[in-house]
């Protein structure tokens, strides 16, 4: 799977969690040198995140890495929160317009062990037992000194490094920065155990009551994650034992109304909630990502899926200066492009958090009357889906987009969604036939589609491909000119369907057009060929322009 690699130092990542591996898998794919350490000996048995987003199921996808997944799994379509013993508010996943509408609940030791299993086909594995032990970044040099598992220290000076390492981040303590933001009072538990509902195990299902709060997380096969806060008068020492079988039991019967008959406890644990987030995710050759860089409430299943977002979103960043020799301002993006959208993470998540476990005052009036009003408007719940499953994730004012005005579909710095094509052309005079627009885009690579209308009856025999348009071809040459061996050209047309998927509906009608999609999957830009191509090859001069990637 793995090519010849870049000749350059290696990107070091510290912490083999998801994010550390998905920062890797990213580099990995862009024939960057990598090493990621991890101080653990061994994966951590048990996990804490266990909601896999659409979007980061899309993302994997792009990676060719998503089955393995899909086969591990269990989907969750919907989501129920009660309040006095009723159902107030309910979020059905399955109006989202992907190929993934719900949520997929997989222990985090299982996506850590997939990720690192396609990892590997790239030549890379992590090194267990590894810690940081000191590391010297200035504004434009960077040093660190390791300590493997033998005791043994090695200095060297990588070409960039990622803090992937939790929300204790080594890598931030001996920087000395900051992590602002506060702790939440309450206390919660959680257990994974087997259990009996009276409901069906697609479902997720959330409860508040004087008592306190629980929430219930199917994890297929017949067993659940019990989410909720520590009792009143239970034992708040940090040396508390985790909680029993019996402990769950009596929660769930106090705040479900009901027993689910738990049994068979595979582990569980008290924990606190704190919202935290670093000032800047880029500190000189540094970057951070991940609960490194930022740690919230669980709320919503966001933070993993977050983290994976940055990894890739920084991956080919990185790629694109160490390979092509583009200017270091591209790294800056990073910080320009997820700060916002952490911030927003974490005021979210907190008021969610905040919502639900209310008992009395304004924020249980807004909870039991205004929430079930605002659920039952069509257009809020949409709102509400595609920010939960980040497929409502946005880089509309991002340095690196460039709008034009188009017939429909997704603007500039939107995900790009997936979308069933006809090929007219592509790399490497690709046969024409139908696709799907996620198996022609690769992570490596930009992606430029040439949407055309579709040849006309006349085009001659099936094998024959129609010539490009001298303005499209223009456009396709430039492009080459300034990225070369960086963009992969496809020319598509409407397939023979009026689906929802089909290109017409999600890209718009504007014939001829171009959308150029970022590795990341997001848009760079649009516009027509015919006016807007001057304006694209001016931007990727500004933004991307780089050397040939050596063979």
């Amino acid at each position: 799977m793995a090519d010849t690699l870049l000749d350059i130092p290696p990107v070091l990542i510290v912490g083999a969690g998801p994010t550390g591996l998905a920062a890797a898998m990213a580099l990995a794919r862009a024939r960057v040198p990598v090493r990621i350490i991890d101080r653990l000996a061994a994966p951590a048995p048990h996990s804490r995140a266990i909601g896999i987003q659409a979007r980061t199921l899309e993302l994997l996808e792009q990676h060719r890495a998503v089955e393995p997944f899909l086969a591990s799994g269990h989907r969750a379509h919907a989501a129920a929160l009660h309040a006095d013993g009723r159902v107030i508010a309910r979020l059905d996943f399955d109006p989202l317009q992907t190929r993934y509408p719900y949520l997929l609940f997989l222990d985090q030791s299982i996506t850590e062990r997939l990720l690192a299993e396609h990892l590997a086909g790239f030549g890379v594995t992590v090194e267990r037992g590894v810690t940081l032990t000191a590391c010297d970044a200035g504004a434009t040099s960077l040093d660190v000194t390791i300590r493997g598992a033998d005791g043994r220290e090695q200095a060297f000076a990588p070409s960039y490094l990622i803090a992937a390492d939790g929300a204790h981040s080594t890598v931030r303590h001996l920087l000395g920065l900051g992590f602002a933001g506060h702790a939440f009072e309450q206390t919660f538990l959680l257990a994974d155990f087997a259990a009996i509902p009276d409901w069906p195990d697609e479902e997720i299902h959330l409860f508040t009551t004087p008592d306190g709060i629980a929430g219930l997380f199917p994890m297929g096969g017949g067993r659940y994650r019990l989410v909720a806060d520590r009792p009143p008068g239970a034992d708040a020492s940090p040396d508390a034992p985790p909680p029993t079988l019996d402990e769950c039991e009596a929660i769930v019967r106090a705040r479900v109304g009901a027993s689910i008959a738990p049994s068979d406890l595979a582990w569980s644990a008290y924990f606190r909630l704190h919202s935290r987030m670093i000032d800047r995710l880029r500190h000189g050759r540094v970057f951070f990502a991940g609960d490194a860089a930022h740690v919230h409430s669980p709320a919503g299943a966001q933070g993993m899926n977050t983290g994976i977002q940055e990894a890739f979103n920084l991956g080919w960043k990185l790629a694109r200066v160490l390979g092509a020799g583009t200017p270091e301002r591209l790294l800056d993006t990073y910080h320009a492009e997820r700060h916002p959208i952490e911030r927003d993470v974490l005021r979210q998540t907190g008021f969610i958090t905040q919502i639900v476990e209310a008992d009395h005052g304004a924020m249980k009036l807004l909870r039991d009357h205004v929430v079930p009003l605002l659920a039952s408007f069509g257009p809020v719940r949409d709102a509400v889906r595609r920010t939960v499953s980040e497929l409502g994730v946005q880089y509309r004012k991002s340095p690196l987009t460039l709008e034009r005005v188009l017939d429909g579909g997704p603007r500039a710095g939107e995900r790009a969604p997936d979308a069933l094509v006809h090929v007219i052309d592509g790399p490497l005079g690709r046969a024409p036939g139908t696709a799907r627009l996620y198996d022609l885009h690769d992570p490596a690579s930009f992606t430029l589609l040439m949407l055309e209308e579709p040849p006309g009856a006349d085009a001659g025999d099936v094998g024959d491909v129609p010539p490009m348009p001298a303005d499209a071809h223009a456009l396709a040459e430039g492009l080459e000119r300034i990225m070369p061996g960086a963009v992969r050209t496809w020319r598509v047309a409407d397939a023979e369907s009026d689906g929802a998927d089909g290109l017409a509906q999600v890209y718009g009608r504007s014939r001829p057009s171009f959308y150029l999609l970022r590795p990341d999957g997001y848009i760079a830009v649009r516009g027509r060929t015919a006016t807007d191509a001057n304006a694209l090859l001016r931007h990727c001069e500004s933004w991307f322009a780089g050397m040939p990637v050596p063979a």
